[in-house]
């Protein structure tokens, strides 16, 4: 009898680890920065590690930064669609035309600068207008890269008439309709080549975040670095998602899905704001005083006159489309003149 119990109890045991070996999930989590990026380090490890420990092991991630799955930046929300990859970091402009209705967040001086003022909007925008826009999808994040200034090499820039005949990296479609109207010519480019483009005078500046200024070295090829009068939305900005496959969450048990749940949406958009602004700040406090640029109120009036036919063009083509532009952008401005 006693050897039957034991013959049971290892039977039991067995059948126990194999359940507890198929309730285990290793997410594969990829996307465009080095691994030594601010988004991996500071953000998307964290968070992987608080599922780790939350779900006492039964959720771990394998990263693939530096688009080591194959494929562009422009297919990572394809990735995540399509199960190449269980959960992507983009953003949703690579994938032109793919999701419209954020890209009014992305409009010339919608958005305050900072990780916090602009996801907080940012997050209620989906919520209230944008979701229809990743059906297919689960969204664990959508976010903002902390507001764009103007990083130029060689000359200053103070005013509209500044920008007339400066070739500028454009990071989406709406910042080089930003760049075409203020006067300036758009160069799109990877931020990979954006550096050396910069050195090699291939373009003059780049409408960029602090954010990526360390990682890209933007600083030790830029002089000057102009900024909008403080209180006053930024440039542009370029929204940032984390997608996760649809039918990968699906499929495992709902108390792993509390967990990851619990550390998304609202909760993730805090955790990224705070590393954006870390990060910002650190990068411009590190930058020589004499090559921060103040735009004046005047100048930047003139700016903000200048850019405004890039909405109404938007909003033109949206509309063509059966979306509803003007609803979106005057929803993004409310949103946006509710918090200053």
């Amino acid at each position: 009898m006693r050897t039957l119990n034991l013959v049971a109890l290892a039977v039991s045991l067995g059948v126990a680890g194999v359940a507890q070996a198929a309730d285990s999930y290793t997410l594969k989590v990829a996307h465009f920065l080095p691994s030594t990026s601010n988004a991996q380090v500071n953000i998307i490890e964290p968070w992987c590690e608080q599922l780790r420990q939350e779900s006492n092991d039964r959720i771990k991630c394998q990263l693939y930064p530096s688009m080591q799955l194959g494929g562009t930046p422009a297919k990572l929300a394809d990735m995540a669609r399509n199960g190449v990859a269980d959960i992507v970091w983009t953003a949703p402009a690579y994938s032109a035309g793919k999701f419209p209705r954020v890209e009014a967040l992305e409009l010339p001086f919608m958005l305050p600068y900072g990780g916090k003022a602009g996801n907080d909007i940012i997050w209620k925008f989906y919520e209230q207008y944008a979701k229809d826009d990743f059906k297919g999808y689960k969204v664990l994040s959508v976010f903002g890269d902390g507001g764009m200034d103007l990083h130029t090499r060689g000359k200053q820039v103070k005013t509209l008439a500044d920008l007339s005949g400066l070739k500028l990296r454009a990071s989406s479609r709406t910042a080089a309709k930003t760049i075409e109207a203020l006067g300036a010519t758009p160069v799109s480019m990877p931020p990979a080549q954006m550096t050396e483009a910069i050195s090699k005078g291939v373009v003059d500046g780049a409408l960029a975040s602090w954010e990526v200024v360390p990682a890209t070295k933007l600083n030790e090829v830029t002089q000057y670095h102009s900024a909008t009068p403080a209180g006053q939305p930024a440039f542009g900005y370029t929204v940032l998602t984390m997608l996760m496959n649809q039918q990968k969450f699906n499929s495992m048990p709902k108390d792993l899905q509390e967990i990851i749940d619990r550390n998304s949406g609202q909760a993730l958009n805090d955790r990224f704001a705070t590393a954006w602004d870390k990060a910002m700040d650190s990068a411009r406090s590190a930058t020589p005083a004499d090559g921060l640029v103040a735009i004046d109120e005047a100048a930047y009036k003139g700016m903000q006159d200048a850019a405004a036919g890039v909405a109404d063009a938007w909003i033109k083509e949206t509309s063509e489309k059966g979306i509803d532009g003007k609803a979106l952008v005057e929803g993004a401005r409310n949103l946006s003149s509710a918090t200053r």
